[in-house]
């Protein structure tokens, strides 16, 4: 069995740093935002603008990131992106202070909050295999889900009060202290990091297209980017035009849509409790399945609803399966990934994912007009139901016992003496 996950001190350090700097990045969400509208007048676009920014460092840099972070330790870089965070958001308190808010200084800072997150998040993920023993993955994985589902619950309606009581600007401040109070619990981590055997540097572009070659040749990761990057395109529009659906199609009050959007952020926390303890009961790969059931379900409700129940029902639904979903991937990706490519396989993921989230977005805003806001819904309730189709027609179907096929493909082979890849148990 192992000691409990919450003995481990540098898992514990972890988990506790993520956990503080998520809720502030919920404070931010809704504070800079209204930085921006409040204090410069911005209009909407600008506004839009402003959630746009943060992910444009995932379409410049988000591959090579994975290449720059496996010759790099990871725990420098996990505080140095704190770091960055914490700064770039001092930058708006002070700015007012000084009379020099404008709106260059605020996508500024959105830019900064995007690049130190996609550098934490990726260098985290090829982080936390070297904390936890393999067989505790998917356990400690759903912990780190688990906080980042009370973040989003619990975060938007602190952000809000603080906003209301301390003013944006003071509610940006302490969102600054919340990351550097998290790079002080990463200073606690005293695990040594292990050091592969240096292999030969074959150029950017060449480590780049390794890291690609490894993803889509895996007869696990393959079917698992896939099913990832059609929800992720499916539910960047869900999310994008959630509040205009509720309002302006179901005829929702605000508070009421307050409530539905909280009901479905708690399935997040339900899957993230859920995900271990069902792998284990069911076996990976019936669980990975059943998580995709669920979200697709969920997303089939969200049409068919004409009230708050049905559409709360499904929002909850589709939290449920999407938790149950990334705990057991990250876990698996975590698993089969030699040590010298987790860098690039995390970059590859996010890169590909992630960057369905602006497009599908703005696909799901160009087809509101010919088709409505319920066809949109329809639209993505349809890809929903299709990313089911890669894991269900590939050996993640067969995942039982946790046992990871080993066959990673050629470009997954260890170079000059690098560890070979993990297996072992997931759950």
């Amino acid at each position: 069995m192992g000691k409990s996950l919450w003995r481990v001190a540098g898992f514990r350090n972890l988990w506790a740093a993520q956990t503080v700097s998520l809720f502030g990045t919920q404070i931010t969400l809704l504070a800079l935002p209204l930085a921006a509208l409040l204090l410069l007048d911005a209009s909407a676009l600008e506004v839009s603008l402003v959630w746009a920014v943060e992910y444009v460092p995932i379409l410049l840099v988000g591959l090579p990131a994975g290449v720059w972070l496996e010759r790099l330790p990871r725990r420098p870089v996990l505080i140095l992106t704190d770091l960055l965070r914490g700064v770039a958001l001092l930058a708006v308190p002070v700015a007012v202070w000084l009379d020099m808010l404008s709106m260059p200084l605020i996508y500024a800072v959105a830019f900064a909050i995007g690049l130190g997150t996609l550098f934490f998040d990726v260098a985290q993920l090829s982080y936390l295999p070297e904390l936890v023993e393999e067989n505790k993955l998917v356990d400690a994985n759903g912990k780190l889900e688990l906080s980042r589902s009370v973040a989003q619950l619990g975060g938007p309606g602190v952000g809000g009060f603080l906003v209301e009581v301390l003013t944006a600007p003071l509610a940006l401040l302490a969102d600054a202290i919340t990351y550097l109070v998290s790079a002080v619990f990463l200073l606690f981590i005293k695990v040594e990091e292990r050091k592969p055997a240096p292999a030969e540097r074959l150029g950017l572009r060449r480590e780049i297209a390794e890291g690609i070659r490894f993803v889509f040749s895996h007869p696990l990761l393959r079917p698992l980017i896939l099913c990832a990057t059609l929800a992720e395109l499916a539910f960047a529009a869900v999310l994008a035009l959630q509040i205009v659906y509720a309002a302006d199609e179901l005829r929702l009050s605000a508070g009421v849509i307050g409530v539905v959007l909280a009901v479905g952020n708690a399935g997040g926390l339900v899957g993230a409790l859920a995900a271990e303890p069902f792998s284990r009961r069911f076996g990976t790969g019936p669980a990975f399945i059943t998580s995709i059931v669920l979200f697709s379900g969920g997303t089939v409700l969200l049409p068919l609803s004409t009230g708050p129940v049905v559409f709360a029902a499904g929002l909850f639904v589709i939290y449920v399966g999407a938790y149950i979903f990334n705990v057991l991937q990250v876990s698996l990706c975590q698993l089969v990934t030699p040590p010298h490519l987790l860098g690039r396989m995390n970059s590859v993921f996010r890169f590909v994912t992630w960057g369905m989230i602006p497009l599908g977005a703005t696909v799901g805003g160009l087809l509101v007009d010919p088709v409505g806001l319920r066809g949109v819904f329809w639209i993505a309730a349809v890809l929903t139901v299709l990313s089911m189709l890669p894991p269900l027609f590939s050996p993640v179907r067969g995942l039982r016992d946790g046992q990871a096929p080993d066959e990673p493909g050629e470009s997954a082979q260890p170079e000059d003496g690098a560890q070979p890849a993990r297996t072992g148990d997931l759950a």
